[in-house]
């Protein structure tokens, strides 16, 4: 079955380095019990791993990308040969010197395809691999060419220290939301620059109104409502590491659940569609769906989750997130899916990755 999304988009290289969907809410939406059988979209295998941490019986990791795929195993290698902190090194999260040597301790745990990727991309692994996609490198110019003109490294450094609400609204009401901000902000995540230098153009097929003014809004409530201190993903865009938070499958309490089970872990380069057509096993109970609607037309996407419903078991569900382009399940479905609106703004309100407009999480009949 032919695919939307990779007719759309270009799936050569790396887009992602990091899982840019957080983890904790995921997993709170899906609510993960041993025995189950998970499907993922890999990106690159951040959001996949933290599954595994809640011990069900298979996780299935489907990515068309065979970049993507290689960034899942490069990690999936990491956890068996190294250390949290050498990990942590690895990725970029925290500083550290020799990253080829923990990268040559993972090698002979990858694939042909994945040898080859990471052997040509040296210099990303000096580094850090957490850098290495093309969203990343994206943060990087406006980290190190934007932000400079706008905020001073210690009045980001404030920023990031976090405080009470009060005192994070007043100081950016005060000191960050200044008309420079704004001015570079518009410009930097434009529809015209994001889909040439961050996302695919493909993401914005199906998007109305001004892309930039939905972005600063949410970030806005990130930086204010939620806590920067705590908050891994405005870490990374702001510094280019985990100053004072990680992602769930980097913290220190989830490594060993992950490296213990990494057995119960299978990837497939393929479209979903495509292995849900092959696929004859057991009934899928959770799906991890990232953003994957985002490229595709209202019929396409309805047509799809009714797929991936039909495909599914009875109280299993599905999560996943609305950047630009509005997505959910449509009355014409409702005797296949229920919405669990109350629990999806819920976890919203508290998503750490704050430029999505929406996340959906929606029980199988």
């Amino acid at each position: 079955m032919s695919s939307e999304a990779s007719e759309n988009a270009d799936f050569s290289g790396l887009r992602y380095a990091q899982c840019w969907e957080d983890a904790d809410i995921l997993l709170e939406a899906l609510d993960i019990r041993p025995g189950q059988t998970c499907l993922s979209i890999a990106s690159a295998g951040d959001n996949t791993l933290a599954m595994i941490a809640r011990v069900p019986a298979r996780v299935i990791a489907l990515d068309m990308s065979q970049a993507q795929l290689a960034a899942l195993e490069l990690r999936v290698a990491a956890y068996r040969e190294l250390s949290q902190p050498e990990l942590l090194v690895l990725m970029g999260s925290s500083p550290g010197q020799g990253r080829e040597q923990l990268y040559r301790r993972c090698r002979s745990q990858l694939s042909e395809s994945a040898r080859s990727f990471w052997d040509g991309q040296s210099e990303s692994i000096r580094r850090g691999i957490g850098g290495a996609g093309k969203f990343e490198r994206y943060f990087a110019a406006f980290r190190t060419r934007i932000l400079p003109l706008v905020h001073s490294r210690s009045r980001v450094e404030k920023l990031l220290a976090g405080g009470t609400k009060e005192m994070r609204t007043a100081f950016y009401n005060e000191e960050w939301n200044t008309w420079r901000w704004r001015l570079f902000f518009h410009t930097f995540f434009s529809r015209f620059i994001m889909g040439r230098f961050g996302r695919d153009p493909s993401c914005f097929k199906y998007v109305e109104g001004s892309v930039a003014d939905r972005i600063l809004e949410r970030t806005r409530y990130a930086l204010t409502e939620l806590n920067p201190a705590e908050n891994p993903y405005a870490q990374w865009i702001l510094t280019g590491r985990h100053t004072s938070a990680l992602p769930y499958a980097l913290r220190p309490e989830n490594f060993d659940s992950i490296r213990n089970h990494l057995d119960r872990l299978e990837w497939h380069n393929r479209s979903i569609e495509d292995f849900l057509d092959m696929e004859k096993g057991a009934p899928i109970h959770c799906f991890n769906l990232s953003d994957i609607f985002e490229y595709m037309s209202p019929e396409s996407f309805e047509w799809l989750l009714g797929r991936i419903a039909r495909a599914g078991t009875s109280g299993g569900r599905l999560a996943y997130w609305n950047m630009l382009a509005e997505r959910h399940r449509s009355d014409s479905m409702r005797a296949l899916l229920r919405p669990l609106g109350d629990l999806a703004s819920n976890l919203h309100a508290r998503d750490k990755a704050f430029f999505y407009s929406t996340f959906v999480v929606e029980e199988i009949i």
